[in-house]
């Protein structure tokens, strides 16, 4: 990163070129000049796509806790600290509600910033309440995924946080209550293999990688090259795996359309 004149300069991730620092995050953090969707955090996530004002967030007390007393290379108690002094957040999903278009909803952010977005037991549980709010109060849930999977150091109470978030979506189901989810780069493991599969509505933004394993654990496995599109939004829409692709700009239009479609249907 370097300095000309007054203009802070920064370099696209994937194209490489130079950007106008102030422009670049005027544009939600994606490059004007080859639409590259960078790494956005949930507080401006959640700023770009809800009314002005509308989002009071819930839950944000409970946190993690380390019942396994797990070391790597450093403690897990060490690891959350330091995260939660990177992102200033408690946790790795941000959870509230708020106003969309003028429709009430219930939203869920991931913030891959805070431990790679791992689900944990508190992300889990912050799910469940997200899913029991919407029931309450009849409102949609509107969950932006972002996520490397399951939290490691958690061990298998990271694995059944799986079966817990699938088994409160399927609760919103029940009371047909619609719910979107949206994807962002990355979303791989086990969430891609849980909550974020079975929304009503699966939206992404380009580029982004959404599979269970990433292309590379994916090589080393199989023992031969697979193709360089892989896991992208753009191959698993051909595919059927999401429904919608869209600009992180256009967001919150289509989400206003959609709520717009389920809310007042008349079917």
């Amino acid at each position: 990163m370097e300095k000309n004149s007054d203009i802070e300069i920064i370099n696209c991730k994937n194209c490489k070129k130079d950007l106008n620092k102030d422009i670049f995050i005027s544009n939600l953090n994606v490059c004007p000049e080859c639409n590259f969707h960078d790494y956005i955090d949930a507080r401006r996530r959640i700023e770009s796509v809800v009314d002005s004002a509308s989002f009071v967030e819930f839950s944000e007390e409970i946190s993690s806790y380390d019942f396994l007393n797990f070391y790597d290379l450093k403690s897990y108690e060490e690891r959350l600290y330091e995260a939660r002094l990177k992102t200033g957040l408690n946790e790795a999903i941000v959870t509230g509600n708020a106003k969309i278009g003028g429709f009430n909803i219930t939203l869920a952010v991931l913030d891959f910033g805070f431990l790679g977005g791992s689900m944990g037991s508190v992300v889990g549980e912050k799910i469940k309440r997200a899913v029991e709010n919407s029931i309450k109060k009849n409102i949609p849930l509107i969950i932006f995924s972002a996520s490397g999977g399951a939290r490691m150091q958690e061990g298998i109470i990271s694995l059944m946080q799986m079966a817990k978030t699938v088994s409160s979506i399927n609760r919103l189901k029940e009371n047909f209550i619609p719910y979107f989810c949206i994807i962002t780069n990355p979303t791989t493991g086990g969430v891609s293999a849980s909550f974020v599969t079975i929304a009503d509505i699966i939206i992404s933004e380009p580029g982004a990688l959404f599979c269970f394993a990433g292309p590379r654990v994916v090589e080393q496995t199989i023992k031969k090259k697979i193709p360089l599109d892989f896991g992208l939004a753009e191959r698993n829409l051909k595919n059927g795996q999401i429904d919608l692709i869209v600009q992180r700009k256009d967001l919150k239009l289509t989400l206003t359309n959609l709520l717009d479609l389920f809310l007042n249907r008349d079917f």
